[in-house]
């Protein structure tokens, strides 16, 4: 079965057709678990009723805006007790297209962690100003030249996980939030011994709502990237 995890915060233009979308392409083998912030604009309670609609949808609500990445931990583990083979991660903006998710289920059957990559051949972004390019590439390659790996999108947040991965590398010990969780997820993915495939994407900036990157996501991977490698170097990762 595979669930596909999608965060939430203020997305009420967004989550019906998200749901929708995925919907289509989940068909009779999937659910979706909208993973709601405590939304001041109402979209946990559009979430509420989309789930009494559809059975494949469920809700976690949270009571408040901590990050991207606790969003995520707190939606990883509720997959895992839904028993779920493979647990996915996407934006509810459509910069990830929803489509792209059957070839990121299908590489799977030869990969423990599958990232939709911006930054191989094929991939590329839209829409996007040249100081947004400029963070979002140097992010990825400060990352991998500081721990030494070669994942291309070290940033990206559409990703494909087999369960075992989420039940290997431990989730209590991550507490980044913004681009350095995508960061330390993969890494601590990659010395655990599980395979790692990116395939090609196109990120589409949003069209409806507010961006949710700020100074702090940024500052945050800065300096948690070489902590990883220390933690790495000194045997505790």
């Amino acid at each position: 079965m595979i669930c596909v995890c999608l965060p939430t915060y203020n997305e009420r233009e967004n989550l019906e057709r998200m749901v929708a979308a995925l919907g289509a392409v989940l068909g009779d083998n999937g659910i979706v678990l909208v993973i709601d912030d405590n939304s001041p604009d109402g979209t946990g309670g559009i979430a509420d009723r989309l789930a009494e609609e559809r059975d494949w949808v469920q809700v976690l609500h949270r009571p408040r805006k901590e990050g991207l990445g606790p969003a995520y931990l707190a939606g990883f583990q509720r997959a895992l007790e839904l028993s779920a083979d493979l647990i996915l991660e996407m934006d509810c903006d459509f910069s990830h297209d929803p489509a792209d998710v059957p070839r990121l289920v299908s590489a799977a059957d030869d990969a423990d962690l599958v990232i939709g990559s911006r930054y191989v051949p094929g991939g590329g972004t839209r829409n996007w100003g040249l100081i947004r390019r400029l963070i979002s590439r140097g992010g990825s390659l400060y990352a991998q030249i500081l721990l030494g790996i070669p994942v291309r999108d070290l940033t990206g947040g559409f990703k494909c996980y087999r369960r075992a991965v989420l039940e290997t590398i431990d989730l209590a010990a991550i507490h980044s939030k913004g681009y350095a969780f995508q960061i330390e997820t993969t890494y601590r993915t990659i010395r655990a011994g599980f395979g790692v495939q990116e395939v090609p994407i196109v990120f589409v900036d949003r069209q409806v709502g507010g961006s949710k990157m700020s100074k702090a996501i940024v500052l945050e991977a800065v300096w948690k990237v070489p902590l990883l490698r220390i933690s790495t170097l000194r045997g505790r990762a």
